[in-house]
C-alpha cells in the first residue's frame, strides 16, 4: 500500500481532520466505551446478585454445586479448528485413549487414521481448506446450466424453476452486497493508514524538538518551529487536536489509533474472504481431495483440529475454559472435554456431508452434546444431515444450535441445519438458541439474532462474550454463536452432576427453567418495532443455570437416584 511522504502531509490533513472529526477522538471513544461495556464474566452473573442477566452459575457454583461431585462430559464443537494448546483449553480437550498418536495406523478401525483430539473434514494431505463458497453460490453453480438450458428448450419445471431464481436473487444480491461494502470499507481503512502514518510521523518529528515526554496540545502550542516542515508539523497537529481533548496525550491516542486501524484491516480481511466466497470461478474443495459431489462419502479428511480463526477457539472457551486456573476467562462447565470437529470454514457455508459426518463422528465418539454454532439459508443435502440428527438422537446425544444472525424470523425462514424431519415430526434432542444482550429495557434482545415463536426454544446471552482465541489469548464477541455455548455449558453441566438425565430430559429442564420476563417489551431483531420478548421463542425466556440445576436435583430425588 501507497503511504505518504512528508510533503504530502499538508495535502492530506484536512481529510485527517474530516475523519477524526466525524469519528470523534480514539481516546475518548475508547473511554465511552469501556464505560458502556459489563464486566467480563457478565454472562455467569446473577440479576439479583449482581445486577447483570447473565446464567446465573457463579451463584450455583458457590451453592447448589458447592462439594458436589461431577462425571466428565464430552461436548463436541463442530466448528471451525480449536487451538487445542490454548492456556485456558489444554487441559479440557478430548483424548482419543484407543488411538496411538502418529503411528499412521487407524486403531480404533473407525476410518480415521491417529484422530488423537478429534478431526477436520475440511483437511487433506496438503493441508486445511479456509474459505470456501457460500452455499448459495454452489447452488447457482450447480443450477445454472439446468435452467438456461430449459428456459432455451422451452420446458418446465416449475417447482425447480422456482427454487432456481430464489438462488439466483440471493446469490444476484448477496454478491453485490459484499463487493459493494468490501470498497467503502477498503476506502476508510486506506483512509485511516494515511492518517496513522502522517500522525505518527509528526509525532516523531515533535519529539526530536521538544524534551518533554508527555505531548499534548500545550507542549505543541508552545513549540517553536524553526523551518517549513516543522511549522507545517505544528499547524497539522494543531488542527487534529480540534477533535480531541486538550489534554489527550499525543502518544496515546496514537495507540488507540492504530488499533482501530489494525480492528480495521481485520475485518476488510474477512470482506474480501466473504466476497470470494461468491467467486464463480474459484474452487476451494481440492485441498481436501473428497468428492464434493458426493454427499454421503465418508473418512475424509485430517486429523488437524487446529485453526488460526478466532470462532470455535472462543465457542470451546464459552464452555470449557479452566475454571481453576485463574489466568483469562473462565468457561460454563467445570468438568468437561471439548471435542473439537472442523467442519466450518473461516469464511463461506459448512457443507452439509461434512455436518452429517461430524455429527455421527461425535456420536460414535462419546459426546454427551454436540455444540453447532453455524448455519445457512439453503441446503441441497438436507437428507444427509437429518439421517445424522436421528442417528444422534438414537445415542442419546443432544444437539445444541445457533439460530442465526440476520434478524429473521425462523418461523417463516429456513435457517439449517433444522430439527424437522421430512416426514414432518421434530427431533426430540434439539435446542434452537437466540441471543440476548447485556443491555436493559428495549435493548435486552441483541438487535442481530434470529427469533421464532415456534422455532426458537430459548435465549440466552449472545453479546460481548469474554472467552478464548488462538495463540492464548482472549476477546469479547458476538452472535448467536456466542449463545449457543452458554447453553451447552449449562447441559454439561446437567449430564455431569445429574449423569442419569437424558437428552430430552436435559432439553426439557432447561426450557422449563428459564427466567421470564413479564410484559418486557425489546426491539423487535432488524427493526424498531417494540415486541414482547415471550414471542421471540417457544419459552419465552433466558436460560437459568441456577434454576435449571434446581429443577435436575428435585427430579433426580423424585426418581430416588440421587
Amino acid at each position: 500500500m501507497k503511504l505518504f511522504s512528508m510533503r504530502s502531509i499538508a495535502r492530506y490533513s484536512l481529510s485527517i481532520i474530516f475523519l477524526l472529526f466525524f469519528n470523534s477522538s480514539f481516546a475518548q471513544l475508547a473511554e465511552a466505551q469501556a464505560a458502556q461495556e459489563p464486566p467480563k464474566n457478565w454472562f455467569l452473573l446473577d440479576p439479583q446478585t449482581d445486577q447483570f442477566q447473565g446464567i446465573s452459575i457463579e451463584k450455583a457454583y458457590q451453592t447448589l454445586l458447592n462439594g458436589k461431585p461431577s462425571k466428565k462430559v464430552i461436548v463436541a464443537v463442530i466448528d471451525t479448528g480449536v487451538d487445542i494448546e490454548h492456556e485456558d483449553l489444554k487441559g479440557n480437550i478430548w483424548t482419543n485413549t484407543k488411538e496411538v498418536a502418529g503411528n499412521g495406523i487407524d486403531d480404533d478401525k473407525n476410518g480415521y487414521v491417529d484422530d488423537i483430539h478429534g478431526w477436520n473434514f475440511l483437511g487433506g494431505k496438503e493441508g486445511s481448506l479456509v474459505n470456501d463458497h457460500a452455499e448459495v453460490t454452489r447452488e447457482y453453480i450447480r443450477l445454472k446450466p439446468l435452467y438456461e438450458k430449459e428456459s432455451k428448450s422451452g420446458k418446465k419445471d416449475k417447482e425447480g424453476l422456482a427454487y432456481w431464481e430464489e438462488v439466483k436473487a440471493k446469490y444476484d444480491r448477496d454478491s453485490q452486497a459484499n463487493q459493494k461494502k468490501l470498497e467503502e470499507f477498503q476506502e476508510q481503512f486506506n483512509l485511516y493508514v494515511n492518517a496513522l502514518y502522517t500522525i505518527t510521523v509528526c509525532d516523531s518529528l515533535i519529539r526530536q524538538e521538544v524534551s518533554a515526554t508527555r505531548i499534548t496540545l500545550t507542549e505543541i502550542n508552545a513549540f517553536n518551529a524553526t523551518n517549513d516542515t516543522l511549522l507545517m508539523v505544528k499547524r497539522t497537529l494543531q488542527n487534529i487536536y480540534q477533535s480531541l481533548e486538550p489534554e489527550t496525550e499525543l502518544g496515546e491516542f496514537l495507540v488507540e489509533l492504530e488499533i482501530h486501524v489494525l480492528a480495521l484491516k481485520e475485518y476488510v480481511d474477512d470482506l474480501g474472504a466473504a466476497v470470494k466466497s461468491y467467486d464463480l470461478t474459484y474452487e476451494p474443495r481440492k485441498i481436501v481431495g473428497d468428492n464434493p459431489n458426493n454427499p454421503t462419502e465418508k473418512n475424509y479428511g485430517n486429523n488437524d483440529v487446529s485453526d488460526p480463526s478466532k470462532h470455535g477457539t472462543h465457542v470451546a472457551g464459552i464452555i470449557a475454559a479452566n475454571r481453576k486456573n485463574s489466568i483469562g476467562a473462565n468457561g460454563v462447565a467445570d468438568n468437561v472435554m471439548i471435542m473439537p470437529i472442523r467442519v466450518v470454514p473461516a469464511s463461506g457455508d459448512e457443507r452439509d456431508k461434512d455436518v452429517a459426518n461430524g455429527i455421527i463422528y461425535a456420536a460414535d465418539n462419546g459426546a454427551r452434546i454436540i455444540n453447532m454454532s453455524f448455519g445457512k439459508y439453503f441446503s441441497p443435502h438436507k437428507d444427509v444431515v437429518e439421517k445424522a440428527i436421528k442417528y444422534a438422537e438414537q445415542k442419546g446425544v443432544l444437539l445444541i444450535h445457533a439460530a442465526g444472525n440476520d434478524g429473521d424470523d425462523l418461523d417463516t425462514k429456513k435457517h439449517f441445519p433444522v430439527p424437522v424431519y421430512s416426514n414432518g415430526k421434530t427431533a426430540g434432542n434439539w435446542l434452537e438458541v437466540g441471543a440476548s444482550s447485556w443491555g436493559e429495557g428495549k435493548e435486552f434482545v441483541a438487535d442481530f439474532s434470529n427469533y421464532g415463536k415456534k422455532t426458537v426454544d430459548v435465549f440466552a446471552p449472545g453479546t460481548a462474550i469474554y472467552a478464548t482465541v488462538p495463540g492464548n489469548e482472549y476477546e469479547s464477541l458476538q452472535g448467536t454463536s456466542m449463545a449457543t455455548p452458554v447453553v451447552s455449558g449449562v447441559a454439561a453441566i446437567l449430564f455431569s452432576y445429574f449423569p442419569e438425565l437424558t437428552a430430552a430430559e436435559v432439553k426439557d429442564i432447561i426450557s422449563q427453567s428459564v427466567r421470564k420476563f413479564d410484559g418486557l417489551q425489546v426491539n423487535k431483531p432488524g427493526s424498531v418495532d417494540a415486541i414482547d420478548f415471550t414471542q421471540l421463542s417457544k419459552t419465552g425466556g433466558l436460560v437459568n443455570a441456577y434454576e435449571a440445576i434446581k429443577m435436575a436435583e428435585l427430579r433426580s430425588k423424585k426418581s430416588g437416584k440421587k
